[in-house]
């Protein structure tokens, strides 16, 4: 069996003609020619009997080799020895009939015992000859069928890494971390495995998007809540592979869902006890930061909680806590099925702002959360619920200069805006499940959301042409909302004696509701060319509105096997979504109250729809490749009512989706992939029947009910290849998507500055993109160092109408990176990635004026382990945007943090640290960028140079400490 197979690897570095790639502890084996294995053995022969002419010594080695699983002894078998220093072959020879070897006459060294027999798995071992040892007996070397390792390669010795079929693990024991050490530190040191400053982890070229724990979610969205709290010394295992989708899992077929996945698996006397942190700091210009967590694990039981505050930057624990806090869209809009949804929240800029943090303005965050999950009854019942909370209020100012290219003149704009946003969020979800016997399953899921937010905006935005004043606006806006969310789950799967064939069910409702009060004050005045004014416009209102939605999906697949290669998916599904969306304004009456209707900006919609959805899939799977291919077909009957009209509007429509994708797989490590997607895009409500809005009465939206779906092609591919030994991954990817008869829109401006938006149907033209890129990343063994090269170019051809006149738009990009990184435990690590980057956009109604230049982007980041138990780390970032056609200033900036760390006692679990933010003080906010014929350039508030000093305590009772 596979547990036979003892490997136990040094460097190697054979002859070119014979492929054989390892690094230490690890093991590859590649497939050889008969030419190459004869070419091989030719000159090892040549070689062994040079080498015999002298240094004749009397320490030798001997064994047997053969196939336990076959109980057959591998007459003619290759023994080679090659020196350890530098892979160089010393001896060879060939075993006798039995299956015996021996190997006399040696001399006193460090070497490499190879052993390899057609279409078995290469051993390789290592061993030292000295005055101690002057014979070695390796008794029974057990070799294992190659195509059994396929599914399951086994490197023992230090246990460094196993590759079992398409998941690599790596044995914590066999790295080195410091003490008090987190999970993030260990993962630092697997190769192909990348973490930045912030904690965002890249495995083989591509983002970790989940980490379980013990196959479990911990706190379900944030990696960084395991990586950077677990600690290290917990650990046994950590596993890496590519998540498929929970259907896929089920039922063996590939449906081209992937998420880049981190198991780690928690050594068994670690799962009793507690663990945690405590981490607080205070600094100049009043910031402050703390954060806590607690973590309590009794077998197959976790409990953790975890709570943060702080005004610097960091909304949680995470690098991917910007987004913790949005819930929607605030719009109706068709679904790629061809459903339609009624969102809430955000949306406009009445509905008010969205929760999310995008590094505008000064933030004050407060975050925090439950954790439990368990198994019992033999891991027949599992459980897994989390609850979290959160605050965020963010103040700040930003400042907007916009240029847009009209046919016969060119308008600017700037725009001033103070803000001042909170948000308050809380949610809770758990998911049961239960193994109702050894071929069917029930997981029931249930979620709960209530998020409370007010927002308040001051705006003022002046516009000219050329020198020509057109218009300004000053505008306030002030809103509050509350929203409630509810969804369930139901998944049951069924599988059945004959192999392949499967059944599942999955159904789900979920029930939302948002309310929203504000108030909308605005004043606009138009100007004659000689600066008087033309016409004045006001608006002074409250906006209520209230949204309702009740959605209900239900899917049922069934998988039929044809062969052992082809499968049938067949799969059909039933959408309801009832729904309304009623939104009102009023003017002011007597005595300042706001009760008088404004019926033009009022509006109360019913919404019901029905989807029926059929669909049916192909796979084949057999050996190296994957080909599968089908199609979904949406039958969806909307009817929408205005109750304020009584007016109905009901729209019937069919969506096609078709699909396929192949794979073939060279290896475990090893495939391409080409893919193709096909699907409508329905014009949604808000461009056929735009809900009127005045909150920016200087840009109106017309609606068009003649417009017709769209349909889009989409191709993509991609190669990738990964060497665990070598630590050498390739990854190169491309796509190209056209849209026939996109919808695409015609924004008129008149000479006031004030403008219409309508959408249609261009005929005859086709909205385009692509995109290539690759990465190649290698370790320099001689160097112990990381490098890393990428590339990529993407571009685009959009239409749009300006003024009733067709505007092309063509955009490229084109950028590259170097990157170098190294670790050294308990010495330093480092990483640096640099390099340029080259955009044009031009507009074909103003061919003249572009946005083309260059600019560069670069990171680094370094820590130095210093005697006492001092640490000095730093990270920076630079930037630069040359001037343009369009922006005449250059634009630079570099970004440099600093901490100062002092640890204290054995297990260095009490930390002082000392931490400067943007020590050059150069973080302004700024950007800029190009869409169709506009142009804008953005600059806001934001965090600036801070000095910060914090103390970090850990603490651990875990297994009995």
């Amino acid at each position: 069996m596979l547990s036979n197979v003892k490997i136990s690897v040094q460097p190697l570095h054979l002859i070119k003609r014979y492929r054989i790639i390892a690094k230490t502890n690890f093991l590859v084996y590649t497939e050889q020619t008969a030419f190459m294995r004869k070419s091989f053995t030719l000159l090892c022969l040549l070689l062994f009997f040079a080498g015999g002419l002298y240094a004749q010594s009397s320490y030798q080695i001997k064994g047997n080799v053969i196939d336990t699983a076959a109980n057959a002894r591998l007459m003619n078998s290759s023994v080679s020895i090659l020196r350890a220093k530098d892979s160089t072959l010393y001896k060879f020879t060939r075993t006798a009939a039995d299956g015996s070897f021996s190997l006399p006459n040696l001399q006193q060294g460090k070497y490499i015992l190879l052993v390899t027999y057609p279409k078995y798995a290469d051993y390789v071992d290592f061993f030292n000859l000295d005055s101690g040892r002057k014979e070695i007996d390796f008794k029974r070397i057990n070799m294992t069928l190659k195509a059994k390792l396929l599914a399951d390669v086994i490197i023992r010795g230090a246990n460094a890494i196993t590759i079992k079929g398409d998941t690599t693990e790596f044995n914590a024991a066999s790295f080195k971390v410091d003490a008090n050490a987190k999970v993030e530190d260990l993962i630092r040191q697997f190769p192909g495995i990348q973490v930045d400053k912030d904690g965002k982890i890249t495995a083989q070229g591509q983002t970790v998007s989940k980490v379980l724990v013990d196959g479990e979610e911990f706190f379900g969205d944030d990696p960084t809540l395991v990586t950077k709290n677990l600690r290290a010394d917990m650990v046994d295992k950590v596993q890496l592979f590519d998540k498929t989708s929970d259907q896929a899992a089920f039922t063996g077929v590939d449906d081209g869902e992937k998420a880049k996945t981190l198991n780690i698996k928690l050594k068994e006397d670690k799962k009793q006890g507690y663990f945690g942190k405590l981490d607080g700091g205070a600094g100049t210009g009043d910031f402050y930061q703390a954060q806590g967590m607690f973590n309590y694990f009794k077998g197959k039981k976790k409990f953790s909680a975890y709570g943060t505050i702080g005004n610097t930057g960091q909304t949680g624990l995470g690098w991917e806590d910007s987004n913790k806090y949005g819930a929607g869209s605030g719009n109706m809009e068709f679904t790629d099925d061809g459903g339609i949804m009624i969102f809430g929240g955000g949306g406009d800029d009445f509905e008010g702002w969205d929760g999310r943090y995008n590094g505008q303005g000064i933030p004050l965050a407060r975050t925090g959360g439950l954790h439990f999950d368990n198994k019992w009854n033999e891991d027949k019942e599992t459980i897994n619920a989390n609850y979290k909370l959160g605050s965020l209020s963010v103040r700040g100012n930003r400042n907007n200069i916009t240029q847009n290219n009209l046919p016969d003149r060119v308008l600017n704009t700037t725009s001033d805006e103070n803000f001042d946003n909170r948000i308050f969020r809380q949610k809770a979800d758990a998911k049961y499940t239960l193994k109702l016997d050894s071929m069917s399953s029930l997981t029931v899921q249930a979620d709960g959301m209530v998020k409370n937010s007010d927002s308040e905006s001051d705006n003022f935005a002046t516009s000219f042409n050329g020198s020509t004043l057109l218009n300004n606006n000053s505008r306030k806006l002030s809103s509050s909302g509350n929203e409630k969310q509810f969804g369930a789950n139901l998944l049951f799967t069924k599988r059945f004696k004959k192999k392949g064939r499967t059944m599942s069910v999955n159904l789900s409702e979920r029930i939302s509701q948002t309310e929203s009060n504000g108030f909308l004050n605005s004043l606009s005045n138009f100007y004659e060319e000689n600066g008087d004014i033309d016409s004045v416009a006001t608006i002074n209102q409250n906006k209520v509105g209230l949204i309702k939605s009740n959605v209900f999906n239900s899917n049922l697949t069934y998988t039929e096997p044809i062969t052992k290669s082809v499968s049938l998916v067949l799969n059909y599904g039933l959408n309801l979504n009832n729904g309304t969306s009623d939104r009102r304004s009023f003017n002011q009456g007597v005595g300042g109250a706001y009760n008088v209707l404004d019926s033009v900006f009022s509006n109360n919609f019913e919404l019901n729809q029905t989807a029926n959805q059929v669909g049916a899939n192909i796979n084949y799977n057999k050996k190296k490749t994957i080909l599968s291919f089908g199609t979904r077909v949406t039958d969806v009957k909307f009817e929408q009512t205005d109750l304020f009209t009584n007016r109905a509007y009901n729209r019937n429509f069919t969506n096609w989706n078709p699909q396929a994708r192949f794979t073939y797989k060279m290896s475990s490590q090893k495939s391409f992939r080409l893919n193709y997607q096909g699907n409508n895009t329905q014009p949604s409500i808000n461009q056929i029947q735009p809900i009127r809005e005045n909150t920016d009465p200087l840009n109106q939206v017309l609606g068009n009910p003649d417009l017709e779906p769209s349909f889009t092609n989409s191709f993509s591919g991609g190669y990738n290849s990964y060497k665990v030994l070598g630590n050498e991954y390739i990854n190169f990817y491309g796509g190209y998507s056209f849209t026939i008869d996109p919808i695409v829109q015609n924004t008129v401006t008149n000479d006031k500055g004030a403008s219409t938006f309508q959408s249609f149907n261009l005929r005859g033209e086709n909205n385009s993109n692509f995109y290539g890129g690759g990465y190649v990343g290698k370790k320099l063994k001689k160097l112990d160092l990381d490098i890393g090269f990428n590339a990529y170019i993407n571009g685009n051809t959009f239409f749009n109408m300006t003024n009733n006149a067709l505007n092309r738009t063509r955009s490229y990009s084109y950028s590259g990176n170097l990157s170098f990184s190294q670790y050294k435990p308990k010495k330093y690590n480092f990483r640096l990635e640099a390099g340029p980057q080259y955009n044009t956009s031009q507009s074909s109604l103003q061919p003249e004026i572009n946005n083309n230049g260059w600019s560069a982007n670069g990171n680094a980041s370094f820590r130095v382990y210093l005697p006492g138990k001092v640490e000095l780390g730093s990270d920076a970032s630079y930037n630069y945007r040359a001037r343009t056609q369009s922006f005449n200033e250059d634009f630079e900036r570099i970004l440099i943090n600093a901490n100062l760390t002092k640890k204290f006692f054995k297990q260095e679990n009490l930390s002082l640290v000392l931490s400067g933010n943007d020590l050059l003080n150069q973080n302004v906010g700024f950007d800029r960028r190009a869409s169709n014929n506009l142009i804008i350039q953005n600059s806001y508030t934001t965090i600036r140079r801070y000095f910060l000093f914090s103390v970090i305590w850990d603490f651990n009772k875990m297994g009995g400490k």
